[in-house]
């Protein structure tokens, strides 16, 4: 694109599966050529404004645009992704499968038939305001000189808590508020993206899969505890997005061929595979096992399943035309570690960093491959280390203090979304800057 102009539209949707229609819009603006959607808020449920009565609540969201298309061109845009989802313009405010309205377009001002920018209403339109203050509480309303946050401001409770709408707006928030965004990330920037995270049922997979399912990605958990799946699949559908349980014993060969049929099946194929899973050798009854039986773990669940469940679904989004597949590493797998947990997760860890450079080269470019190095992190193990090995993991770590499954979930979601588009083959170190 030539010239990038920042634009924001508004999207809802009150009929079918609102969701999944709100979803291929975004999926449809992002496939534009002249088009990259940058942000994208979460969803937010509504009751209709004006029109026939009995109508069904809304979804509502917003999104920003980058384009170098003019207003008039991203309308046509706009318009022809309604017709091509199927809606058909009967009444005024009257129920429809998908609406996206032309909100900002730079600080410009237009007026002609058929096009008003800034949209006339959104000032005063709850379920417009509060899905872009998400995304855009800086941007500045041309007309009204206000910015975004200010105006919705207008629109809430004056002590700035829970926001309610005005008495000739009904709209309401049937959904729990949405979790504040951490700081830096991008609301809902993996919206309508289909993720499988291997391992979810604990630790860094738990994490991660958290984090997609905020990011607005759908998440199918991998896990051998039905119990936690069911209880981490709850937790996922909370984010408003679609969830979905197979459970799989990675040590066997048929189950890890199983689970890639299965999760591919669910939703149609996938874009996103993360596998998280990894064998337990450093807690419970596996402290006890000799030297043999940890490495006979490591090599089937943290090296063949991933090679073989790698090689599968890299196979499948090749063919689909495009994926994300991100694997596990150990950051001291390249530099050594003493004793026989360093023997032991240095073996195994750097065959599976390996693979996943060699895999890169194998699907690029129509598949992208990285893999994650994370360091001293506090899972399981972690929380119950003796105080020898607290201490030294703070003498080995510059920023001084052991790592979250939360720090590795954050970059986890950022490698598979397209903001890393250009990031394929590589060995990501998450361990608090150390070196040795």
């Amino acid at each position: 694109m030539d010239q990038q102009n920042t634009a924001y539209i508004a999207l809802g949707s009150n009929q079918g599966d609102r969701r999944e229609f709100l979803d291929r819009a975004i999926r449809a603006l992002q496939e534009h050529s002249r088009i990259e959607v940058t942000q994208v808020s979460s969803y937010h449920e509504t009751a209709p404004v004006g029109g026939p009565p009995g109508q069904p609540n809304f979804l509502n969201a917003a999104a920003e645009l980058k384009t170098d298309l003019s207003p008039r061109e991203l309308l046509d845009v706009l318009l022809e992704v309604e017709r091509n989802l199927g809606r058909v313009r009967r009444e005024r405010h009257g129920p429809r499968i998908i609406d996206l309205d032309l909100l900002l377009y730079d600080d410009q001002v237009v007026r002609e038939p058929g096009m008003t920018v800034p949209h006339p209403a959104m000032h005063e339109r709850w379920f417009v305001l509060k899905p872009l203050d998400e995304i855009a509480p800086r941007a500045i309303h041309p007309l009204l000189d206000a910015t975004i946050h200010d105006l919705l401001e207008n629109l809430s409770d004056a002590r700035g808590q829970v926001m309610q709408p005005r008495p000739d707006d009904p709209s309401v928030e049937t959904h729990r508020p949405p979790r504040p965004e951490k700081k830096g990330s991008s609301a809902r920037d993996l919206a309508g993206l289909r993720a499988v995270v291997t391992g979810a049922t604990g630790g860094i997979g738990r994490a991660i899969a958290l984090e997609l399912a905020t990011a607005g990605a759908d998440v199918l958990i991998h896990g051998r505890r039905e119990s936690v799946a069911r209880e981490l699949d709850q937790q996922v559908q909370d984010s408003n997005v679609r969830s979905h349980v197979v459970l799989a014993d990675l040590r066997e060969a048929n189950e890890c061929d199983r689970l890639v049929e299965n999760a591919w099946r669910e939703w149609g194929g996938l874009d996103i595979w993360i596998n998280a899973a990894g064998a337990d050798i450093l807690t419970r009854e596996a402290t006890g096992w000799p030297f043999e039986r940890k490495l006979e773990e490591l090599l089937a669940v943290d090296v063949s399943a991933t090679v073989r469940i790698s090689r599968e679904v890299g196979r499948l989004m090749k063919a689909q035309g495009d994926g994300v597949l991100l694997n596990m590493g150990w950051d001291q797998a390249e530099t050594g570690m003493e004793g026989d947990s360093g023997q032991l997760f240095g073996a195994t860890k750097a065959a599976v960093m390996a693979f996943s450079k060699s895999l890169a080269l194998t699907l690029a470019p129509v598949v992208r491959v990285n893999c994650l190095a994370p360091g001293w992190i506090r899972t399981a193990w972690g929380t119950s280390a003796s105080a020898r090995w607290q201490e030294r993991v703070q003498r080995e770590t510059p920023l001084a203090r052991w790592g979250t499954p939360e720090d590795v979930a954050a970059v986890a979601r950022w490698l598979v979304s397209p903001a890393a588009a250009f990031i394929t083959g590589q060995i990501i170190r998450v361990n608090g800057g150390a070196v040795r």
